[in-house]
């Protein structure tokens, strides 16, 4: 089935989410009806908040392990999800901060205590992966609270040591984490803490899209990160994954990673991000994109 994809004009930051549901709704019908024929290529799943049913095609990974390492439990499918819909592989994710007392703002007399608000973002995680077929690590760290300060070296050192024990759990994998283009302490943590491990292999954090792409500060340290490495010695190279074809699948993600979000067209800020970097692919190559970081000997 061919669905027609949507795409943003000048104020497609108004106009496009409108499209994407259209869109997102005419394939989730596809698969309805595929699902109900019994296709077993096609599982359902549950949106942990709300409950609502959708529905996506399973994958079936091959080719070399990947050993992801976020953050957060909604990190990886914010900004890698589409690549290994697209490519799956033999995926482990590893998930440093599990523990939150982070909720969206209409459901805090709801979720009111840590334990709570954790099992909720600890079910969107796991039903955001399970399509990928992905294998989770659950480290049961307390994210950072705003304001906002440095991460302690002893808690890097810490984290370190445990995720080491989980790389070497995994001889064979790749490392991928966060490229850590934020001020985010706990993106900036797993950083480190990855690079320390001997990743090379990095996504851009989507999630903070629209804060240092509007921000000259955050701008600069966009380029000072990307351009100049992160004081290893290195480089990073821009590598574009051209995600078209499995975008609709990617908004299926989506709405597992953030079922309490609400408005639900909130959670389709990184699909308008994947539209501006898919400016960079050479003609011809796709519409959206999501993009990483491979970091080269100087």
């Amino acid at each position: 089935m061919t669905v027609s994809l949507p795409v943003p004009d000048t104020e497609g930051i108004y106009t496009f989410p409108d499209d994407l549901v259209r869109a997102h709704q005419e394939w989730t019908d596809h698969l309805v009806k595929r699902h109900r024929s019994h296709d077993h290529h096609v599982i359902e799943l549950m949106a942990p908040h709300n409950g609502r049913p959708h529905f996506i095609e399973l994958r079936h990974p091959a080719g070399r392990p990947v050993l992801a390492i976020e953050p957060h439990h909604d990190d990886f499918a914010l900004s890698a999800s589409g690549t290994f819909l697209a490519h799956p592989r033999p995926l482990t994710v590893a998930t440093v901060f599990t523990r939150s007392t982070s909720v969206h703002p209409t459901l805090e007399d709801a979720y009111t205590a840590e334990d709570v608000v954790s099992g909720l973002r600890d079910r969107e995680g796991a039903a955001a992966l399970a399509p990928l077929g992905a294998t989770r690590v659950l480290l049961g760290y307390k994210d950072a609270d705003p304001p906002y300060q440095p991460y302690s070296q002893d808690r890097l050192e810490q984290i370190t040591d445990e995720l080491r024990d989980v790389v070497d759990a995994h001889p064979d994998a790749e490392l991928l984490a966060p490229a850590a283009v934020t001020r985010h302490p706990d993106h900036l943590l797993v950083h480190e803490a990855a690079v320390r491990l001997g990743c090379r292999w990095f996504w851009e954090d989507l999630a903070f899209w629209s804060t240092y792409a509007l921000a000259a500060c955050d701008q600069h340290l966009f380029r000072a990160r990307t351009g100049t490495g992160t004081g290893t010695g290195t480089t990073m190279a821009t590598e574009l994954v051209d995600i078209t074809d499995v975008i609709l699948d990617k908004t299926t993600v989506l709405r597992m990673h953030g079922s309490q979000m609400h408005p639900a067209r909130k959670m389709y800020r990184p699909i308008r991000h994947a539209w501006t970097t898919a400016a960079d692919l050479p003609t011809g190559t796709g519409t959206y994109a999501e993009r990483f970081y491979r970091t080269e000997s100087p």
